[in-house]
């Protein structure tokens, strides 16, 4: 039952769909479901470590709600068995016996989990998380035989991950250079021609017709390569975070350390195709937060008009690092998250608020949005 090629050809199948329109969560899914095919488990979930955000989270699941799962925060800390499959790469069995000391009791409580099996998802000296699965209910006795296939899968699982990370990595990597290619395009072409009016305008001498139809002319010319250049699509118009924007905010609040206050509009949600948008720049905005500021105060507002959507961060924090460093002009995410705020016909300012007692500092964005568009 547990060996010859047919897990190779499952994975095999996976692995043909990674440039493909696959979202990530499905494709954990499909791990989950084909872990649960090749062998006695009934459910099984894979938990990932999330670099950007510093946590673990699930990103799969078969045979229970992944639902349930997102909503878990577990840590290495408290979850022993995860620790030693991967110190260990090996396959661990726990019995109800022991599975409060191994899990948080909570989370078996929630789960119902009695007895569980968790494998090592590392491959090539990386440690990316752990496969959990488990009978349904009650002990059980792992064979040799599923219990070497289990480890085998987990480090097939490990490279099928690491393939698509990569494939998404060069996506991303493209598509930063075109956003380069376009900064650089607006300032040769468009920038210089508007500094060149500015400096004919900025002359106390009366001008003549001839200088007035060329100023005109040039302001016009550079309306077009702007309109030009912003019709070029720069990135997907959506992606998917395995996340949302409210959960983003409450993590944040959690493990941030920031006086995060919070002014979300009732009723209002963020429309799907950009949550991506809003939790980058939420991420961005406190980060530079953190970085650059002595805040009292954070506030995010979360706000819909009939036509617009907006999320504004500011803080009361800001200091001379601030002015010197992000002040002018921002930071690179900034700047990308305004790039990408574009190719959505919206747009993202950040700025010191100086005349504010005390002084601060606002990022905002802004987007259109239809009447009828929902979350």
């Amino acid at each position: 039952m547990f060996g010859g090629v047919e897990p190779l050809e499952v994975f095999v199948d996976l692995l043909s769909e990674i440039e493909s329109d696959t979202t990530s969560s499905e494709f954990y899914h499909r791990i989950c479901e084909a872990i649960c095919r090749l062998t006695t488990m009934r459910r099984a979930a894979i938990f990932l470590y999330d670099a950007g955000r510093m946590r673990v989270r699930a990103v799969g699941s078969h045979g229970i709600s992944f639902t349930r799962l997102a909503k878990l925060r577990p840590t290495l800390h408290d979850a022993p068995i995860a620790q030693r499959a991967l110190l260990e790469d090996r396959v661990i069995v726990v019995k109800s016996d022991a599975i409060d000391r191994e899990v948080p009791p909570d989370y078996a409580q929630l789960l119902g989990i009695t007895a569980l099996v968790c494998t090592p998802l590392a491959a090539a000296g990386h440690r990316y998380g752990v496969i959990v699965a488990d009978r349904g209910a009650g002990d059980f006795e792992l064979g040799d035989g599923e219990r070497h296939l289990m480890w085998t899968l987990g480090k097939t699982a490990a490279l099928a991950a690491t393939a698509r990370n990569a494939t998404r990595q060069q996506e991303r990597t493209r598509r930063l250079g075109e956003r380069i290619d376009l900064a650089r395009e607006i300032h040769e072409r468009v920038m210089q021609r508007l500094f060149g009016v500015s400096l004919v305008l900025s002359t106390e001498a009366d001008l003549s017709p001839e200088l007035r139809e060329r100023c005109r002319t040039e302001m016009g010319e550079a309306l077009a390569d702007l309109r030009s250049a912003l019709e070029r699509p720069l990135a997907p118009m959506a992606y998917e975070t395995g996340t949302t924007l409210r959960a983003e905010l409450e993590r944040h609040a959690r493990e941030s350390n920031l006086p995060i206050v919070l002014s979300w509009d009732e009723g209002v949600e963020v429309p799907r195709r950009l949550e991506g948008l809003a939790q980058s720049v939420l991420g961005e905005a406190l980060r530079n937060v953190k970085k650059h500021a002595d805040p009292s105060r954070v506030s995010v507002a979360v706000r819909r008009a009939e036509d617009t959507f907006t999320l504004e961060v500011r803080n009361d924090g800001i200091t001379g690092g601030i002015a010197a460093g992000v002040g002018g002009s921002g930071g690179m995410g900034l700047r990308l998250a305004a790039f990408e705020a574009l190719q959505h016909n919206g747009f993202v300012e950040f700025g010191p608020e100086k005349a504010a007692q005390p002084p601060g500092w606002r990022v905002r964005l802004v987007v259109p949005v239809e009447e009828t568009e929902e979350g």
